[in-house]
């Protein structure tokens, strides 16, 4: 498709058309049995087909349609070959390759081709002054916190190692195949498959209608990462000086996703898809996903321009990882806004699980799959926002209506206990968690002035200690404070930290809720 001249798309000939169908319908059928191999090998072991003289024909066939494939393919490039507006783009893709020049990037962008074929605009180690600043990222990947390991007693002896070693394996095995699929399905080929008219769609309006900029991002373990920035620093809307950088959701990618909230509020927006989604190469398992993020904000300060005090990270549902990643290891970050997130992976694959299974879920999950959003947060001192979807079905652990069991609630504890230890003593931690069971406005609003929370008061009191002490969190505030004033100070910080919003999970964010967390 086109893009320099509106509604203008590529026509493929009769030749091309019809070699492509039958490629594209091919590959549906191998990810379809690539899925199902497991059932299928049980199946036809069971059924004796496995022999030695049933697979020999069998793999006679496989070889005859593997031919007969690579006809088709050879008869598309005819096809494309023939056909004078696929060569002139070849043309210019061929020459933006050999030379990134801004003309030749120009009239590249007016197409929408295959990603895999797109030029790489930024390399992870294109910064020079990173290994001096910072340490920079390692081929092996950024620094990630681990799980401490449990209090053993006695000595990891080879003997409990082989011992572990089934446990391990199985962990492995499970993460790699069914739980990172249920983890993030949008990395899912079938899924790609049926969402890709719509993510077509989604790109062409971010590219079209906001003059967004499409560019592939090198990371440090190899992955291609597919990124679009729409910048609004020539608007006279002051926020267009601020980049939201936007984490997207399982299933979520940048053309239809979280986006759309940042840039109706006018917003300079970076969207990036996970590993694994759309353009991006790879697999979404934690270590690939900070990777995707690191080059994702090195891209937006030393490419784009941005200072780190003018960048927003912005996350829905499971992007809040990557954001709070971001925070822990970027801390001069402006703002980290989380809307439907969660502190920890574990409670949440529980859920979904079988009981018995607990042991080998929270196993596999700790050493695999460790999304600890809390403990990244808690590394950051910079303002945060969360946003709680009061009918949100899929970060409670019972049911929508049992608002106490949203995760997001023990994000919030959490971070507040981490900065505000003594003011979230028992009394501060009862009233907040009574706060918390407000499912609506109206009885929230009730709940804080039934406590009588004098505004003014809990500012001077933060402003005084900060004064005093400086911004560095923990801080003891509340220490030498009455059992009331500690419950107001609790209740109002949870008002700064907390928004709720009355909708569920999957619902996008209004422009007007998107807030700029609060600070001092």
């Amino acid at each position: 498709m086109r893009r320099g001249v509106r509604d203008t798309y590529y026509q493929p000939r009769a030749l091309e058309k019809h070699a492509d169908s039958i490629l594209a319908l091919a590959s549906v059928f191998w990810s379809i049995s690539y899925y199902s191999s497991p059932f299928a090998f049980f199946y036809l072991y069971r059924k004796g087909y496995l022999s030695l003289s049933k697979v020999v024909p069998f793999s006679h066939y496989a070889g005859t349609l593997l031919l007969l494939l690579a006809g088709v393919a050879c008869l598309r490039g005819i096809g494309r070959w023939t056909n004078p507006q696929y060569r002139q783009f070849i043309t210019i893709l061929e020459a933006t390759h050999r030379n990134q020049s801004s003309e030749n990037k120009r009239q590249l962008a007016n197409y929408n081709f295959d990603f895999r074929s797109w030029p790489i605009n930024f390399h992870w180690e294109e910064p020079s002054s990173r290994k001096e600043s910072r340490g920079g990222p390692s081929r092996h990947g950024v620094a990630l916190l681990r799980p401490e390991p449990l209090h053993r007693g006695t000595a990891d002896t080879l003997l409990n190692r082989v011992k572990k070693l089934p446990c391990q394996i199985t962990s492995y095995l499970v993460a790699h195949t069914l739980g990172r699929r249920m983890l993030y399905p949008g990395s899912v080929y079938l899924l790609q498959k049926a969402l890709m008219p719509v993510l077509l769609q989604g790109q062409a309006r971010l590219v079209e209608e906001c003059n967004g900029r499409r560019a592939k991002l090198l990371a440090c373990d190899g992955n291609e990462i597919d990124t679009m920035f729409v910048d609004r620093r020539g608007t006279a809307e002051p926020q267009g000086q601020k980049l939201v950088i936007c984490c997207e959701g399982n299933a979520g990618f940048y053309e239809v996703g979280c986006v759309s909230t940042p840039l109706e509020a006018g917003y300079s927006v970076l969207g990036w898809n996970h590993p694994g989604f759309a353009g991006s190469t790879g697999v979404p398992f934690p270590q690939n996903e900070a990777n995707a993020m690191d080059v994702v904000v090195q891209f937006a300060i030393h490419r784009l321009g941005f200072q780190p005090q003018d960048i927003i990270i912005y996350a829905w549902s499971i992007g809040g990882f990557t954001a709070t990643w971001a925070a822990m290891s970027y801390p001069d970050i402006s703002a980290v806004i989380l809307d439907a997130s969660f502190d920890d992976l574990v409670p949440l694959a529980l859920k979904v699980m079988p009981d018995s299974w607990r042991g080998l879920v929270t196993r596999t999950v700790r050493q695999h799959l460790n999304l600890n959003n809390a403990e990244q947060l808690c590394r950051y001192q910079g303002p945060v926002l969360l946003i709680r979807r009061t009918k949100d079905e899929i970060i409670t652990t019972t049911v929508p209506e049992d608002i106490m069991s949203n995760r997001g609630n023990d994000l919030l504890l959490k971070l507040l206990q981490h900065r505000y230890p003594r003011v979230m003593a028992e009394e501060g931690l009862q009233v907040v968690r009574q706060w918390l069971e407000a499912s609506s406005q109206l009885e929230e609003a009730s709940i804080y002035s039934r406590w009588e929370v004098e505004e003014d008061w809990c500012l001077s009191v933060l402003r005084s200690y900060q004064a005093e002490h400086g911004p560095d969190f923990p801080w003891s505030v509340g220490e030498d404070m009455s059992a009331d004033g500690r419950q107001q100070l609790a209740l109002f910080l949870a008002r700064k930290h907390l928004h709720n919003f009355e909708a569920t999970h999957c619902t996008p964010l209004p422009a007007q809720n998107f807030q700029i967390p609060w600070h001092l």
